[in-house]
């Protein structure tokens, strides 16, 4: 019930409000808004440490993202240049350090002896190499040369073509008959052959002058005889089975090559080859 000063100032009885409790209004009023800015301030300052890393962008609609991808493709294309970079400095210093052997022989011999580094030049060195090669290739193949299909006429002359040729001499001898097509074939192509290969000695008898068998005769011819140093190395018989009746030089030379009893033109070294060309041009 409201009392006689609650009249007078106006029936205030839940609204009224004495100057301490302004004062106190007051005070909380400015302490929100003290919160509220420290707040915000707080809030600028967890936003420009976050905006400092770069991996999180502040805006997560496509446009952020795009720019996103866009920073993380410009960082791995730094990156792998910068790999490239490095790998082709790494493959400069190890090329630049690489000497071989041959170097560092002609180096230490133009400290030493000038003379010795002279000869370790290059035409010197390869004009030793044509040299030995040629000394080991004459070794092996001898001097004797032939460059053509001799033909035996009696077993006498069979047996001597043998017998008294050099230990050295690799000799190649034809059984043939004369109403066989591939013998006549064959005598073509290894008088063909006798010139390729001069060192080698071909021979070509009937089979009637060595006394074979009247089978042999009709079986086993074309056949081939391979001697050295007295010595039967290979057999090749009927060789018809294999090549036909008509057949070419280079047939005859690849089925004794693969056979070892033909030495193969193709591994002579280059050096030699070129040597033994360049002096023919010159004859």
């Amino acid at each position: 019930m409201a009392t006689l000063e609650d009249k007078i100032l106006g029936e205030k009885t839940h609204n009224y409000c004495s100057s301490s409790e302004d004062s106190d209004g007051e005070n909380s009023e400015s302490e929100e808004t003290s919160s509220k800015a420290n707040k915000i301030t707080q809030e600028t300052i967890c936003t420009s440490e976050i905006n400092k890393w770069e991996g999180t962008s502040t805006n997560t609609g496509p446009k952020g993202v795009l720019n996103d991808w866009q920073k993380y493709k410009q960082m791995e294309n730094e990156k792998r240049e910068d790999e490239d970079k490095q790998k082709i400095e790494l493959i400069k210093k190890l090329t630049l350090t690489v000497r071989t052997a041959l170097d560092e022989e002609r180096e230490k011999a133009a400290l030493e002896d000038p003379e010795l580094a002279e000869l370790l030049n290059d035409d010197f060195l390869l004009n030793y190499q044509k040299q030995r090669m040629q000394e080991m290739i004459q070794q092996t193949n001898h001097k004797i040369t032939f460059g053509d299909l001799i033909m035996l006429r009696s077993d006498q002359e069979f047996l001597d073509a043998i017998d008294k040729e050099h230990e050295s001499v690799k000799i190649i001898v034809h059984i043939y008959e004369e109403n066989v097509e591939a013998c006549g074939s064959m005598n073509l192509c290894l008088n063909n052959l006798s010139k390729i290969y001069n060192n080698v000695k071909f021979c070509s008898i009937l089979g009637s002058c060595v006394g074979i068998s009247k089978k042999f005769k009709a079986a086993g011819v074309p056949a081939l005889l391979v001697y050295k140093a007295g010595n039967l190395i290979g057999v090749c018989l009927r060789l018809s089975d294999d090549l036909g009746n008509y057949f070419m030089p280079e047939d005859v030379q690849e089925y004794l090559v693969e056979r070892g009893l033909l030495e193969d033109k193709t591994c002579t070294p280059a050096l030699i080859r070129s040597t033994t060309i360049d002096s023919s041009d010159s004859e």
